[in-house]
């Protein structure tokens, strides 16, 4: 299993979700999260504006600063299905399959590390945005006390 930074992955996963609400574009299907900065890719058909990226930026923290708590839950893969696109689960994901929730604003089956609690991810910033060949690629960082 591929260790993720616990801060990084759950900011990640309310970015996935603020591109899901405003765009319905989808989560990324690829990313690439580190300590210091990560970046997520969008299948997506133009690049965004200024305004648009201060919005998600907006959007992303206004989530954070909820406090709202990170929990896990085990379903059925059948159970799973119903609320959740398991796409980019592992072959061995099993029949046993992990969700996790931030808070009411985002769930998604996942494997990796999380915060408990959004108070403990710091502050979100968009570094930068490029798009080609259908392609969004956010970059973002994290500023931590």
């Amino acid at each position: 299993m591929k260790s993720y930074d616990p801060y990084m992955h759950t900011a990640e996963h309310i970015l996935n979700q603020t591109m899901v609400r405003m765009f319905q574009c989808g989560r990324s299907f690829t990313n690439h999260l580190e300590k210091k900065k990560s970046k997520c890719d969008y299948h997506f058909n133009r690049a965004l504006t200024p305004e648009e990226e201060q919005e998600i930026e907006t959007r992303v923290n206004e989530q954070i600063v909820r406090n709202l708590a990170v929990a896990e839950s085990f379903v059925t893969r059948e159970e799973a299905l119903k609320v959740v696109s398991l796409g980019k689960l592992p072959g061995e994901a099993g029949e046993t399959i992990r969700l996790v929730s931030v808070g009411d604003y985002d769930v998604c089956a996942c494997i990796g590390d999380h915060v408990f609690n959004t108070s403990e991810i710091g502050t979100f910033s968009l570094i930068s945005t490029s798009f080609e060949d259908d392609v969004l690629r956010i970059r973002f960082k994290l500023k931590r006390s």
